[in-house]
């Protein structure tokens, strides 16, 4: 009969052991590492996302909608600051007369350090046309939410300076207060092309937002 090597045996257990614990202290090292890595870290690794679909839209009732145009004003939109603003002003104009000819609501806001003079002349308010006054998001110490829930307003298509300022923070806000969201992406203008970008993401991928909002253009919207 042939006895075991328990010695042997326990020798044998032990290495196993031993080598469990060695794979998983490198293992927690290894999650530990990784983890403690940020995004500033990994930010010339990062690549970015494909661009996000623009879409048709269809105006169903245009006077449930609502034409938000923030912060087109003098001291933003500059050739020297942002170029791709003064381009916007045009087609910001265009579809301001086609929303005024069907009955959409138009709503302007200004900032802080400007006044209602400040908004460029072509795209100017009307008599009865409301206007706020805040900083980057237009909810803030202003009337907007009662005056888009006063006229019946279910959509809300926001245009404007800067894109990830006014235009991603009211925007983003109406979309948790419920309102239908519509960017056009031709309407929306930053000092370079990535607040742009990520402003655009922001509307097809954040979650509360990307549900409500929909990304286009001025010439996909029909009524």
């Amino acid at each position: 009969m042939i006895k075991p090597d328990l010695k042997k045996h326990q020798l044998s257990a032990f290495g196993r052991g031993m080598c469990l614990v060695s794979y998983l202290v490198f293992f927690s090292a290894s999650v530990s590492f990784a983890q403690s890595k940020t995004i500033i870290d990994e930010w010339a690794s990062v690549q970015p996302p494909k661009p996000p679909e623009l879409k048709s839209v269809k105006i169903e009732d245009p006077k449930s909608t609502a034409y938000l145009i923030l912060d087109i004003i003098k001291q933003g939109c500059t050739n020297e600051r942002r170029p791709r603003c003064v381009a916007s002003v045009p087609k910001i104009q265009a579809f301001l007369s086609q929303a005024r000819s069907k009955g959409v609501s138009v709503i302007y806001s200004y900032t802080s350090n400007s006044t209602p003079a400040d908004i460029f002349p072509e795209i100017a308010p009307l008599a009865g046309e409301p206007l706020v006054r805040a900083s980057a998001d237009k909810f803030v110490g202003t009337d907007l939410e009662k005056i888009l829930r006063d006229k019946g307003i279910k959509t809300v298509i926001v245009v404007g300076t800067a894109a990830h300022g006014a235009v991603i923070s009211t925007g983003t806000q109406a979309a948790f207060r419920g309102f239908k969201v519509i960017v056009p992406v031709d309407g929306m203008s930053s000092e370079n092309t990535y607040f742009e970008q990520y402003t655009a993401y922001h509307f097809t991928q954040a979650p509360g937002v990307a549900q409500q909002s929909t990304l286009t253009k001025f010439d996909m919207i029909q009524f």
